[in-house]
């Protein structure tokens, strides 16, 4: 059992939580019991350690279970030396180092995606995690990230997907206007996702390919953009609120998607 909260492993683990470490090592962190059971179940292949207390080994014998029987290591450790890779307030007694998955535009797009949503310069790790979370409750084909935006990959993004970045592929890295020629070249159509936008969510056509472009959470997205873009689509407003935040109004787009792709609510 792993006890020492100052062993070199567990300072190697905790220094995943840096961008830097993360890109150089090509690891990151997938921590507490939903994101280590989703890893597991759907990417077995990727999990480079599991380290479990003693405790949560008993209360999670199903992901305990799953680990070994996909030949997945486990390593015991104490609850500090979990608290101490985690940095978390709270930690869960799980945590999993994992290999980041890099997936291609290009392969994404020989699939003919019907839903894709596209996140420019979005910063903040919850709104991020959030709206990755609700792609893959949509049934999106893949979330696209572009260059400036924050690193899926950090702890706290990772956290708020509750485990749905191992369900879809997270392209990242991408330079805005060179994606938004090639979706159009691949026949998807684009929508900005816009308070400004002259159509709203329900006038849109919704029953061909198409991605939503989703902005800056303080600023939105640029005049480039927009521009760049087949159409600007408005959320309507019906009360009193001045606007929703980016992870409210990319959750009823990407669900407008689903209704349309799935009218009677299919999974």
């Amino acid at each position: 059992m792993l006890t020492n909260p100052r062993a070199d492993r567990v300072r190697s683990v905790r220094g995943l939580s840096r961008r830097q470490s993360r890109e150089r090592s090509g690891l990151f962190v997938a921590d507490g019991p939903q994101s280590v059971r989703e890893a597991v179940r759907h990417a077995p292949g990727a999990v480079r350690d599991l380290y479990v207390t003693p405790a949560a080994r008993e209360r999670h014998a199903d992901i305990v279970t799953a680990a070994r029987a996909a030949d997945i290591e486990l390593r015991e450790c104490s609850e500090e030396v979990l608290a101490a890779m985690s940095g978390t307030d709270a930690p869960q007694g799980l945590l999993a180092v994992c290999a980041v998955d890099r997936p291609r535009l290009a392969d994404v797009l020989a699939r003919r995606p019907r839903l894709l949503v596209v996140l420019v310069h979005v910063r903040d790790p919850g709104n991020a995690g959030t709206v990755i979370r609700a792609a893959d409750a949509a049934g999106a084909d893949a979330v696209l990230v572009t260059t400036e935006s924050v690193d899926v990959h950090a702890p706290k993004v990772v956290r708020s997907t509750a485990g749905s970045s191992f369900h879809l592929p997270i392209v990242t890295g991408l330079e805005p206007a060179a994606l938004l020629a090639e979706l159009a070249a691949a026949g998807v159509r684009t929508y900005a996702a816009d308070g400004r936008g002259e159509v709203t969510v329900d006038e849109v056509d919704l029953t061909v390919p198409h991605a939503w472009v989703m902005g800056n959470e303080a600023w939105g997205l640029t005049d480039r953009v927009r521009e760049a873009c087949d159409e600007v689509v408005r959320v309507p407003i019906h009360g009193l609120a001045e606007s929703l935040n980016l992870a409210m109004a990319a959750t009823v787009c990407l669900y407008s998607s689903a209704r349309v792709e799935r009218p009677t609510g299919q999974s």
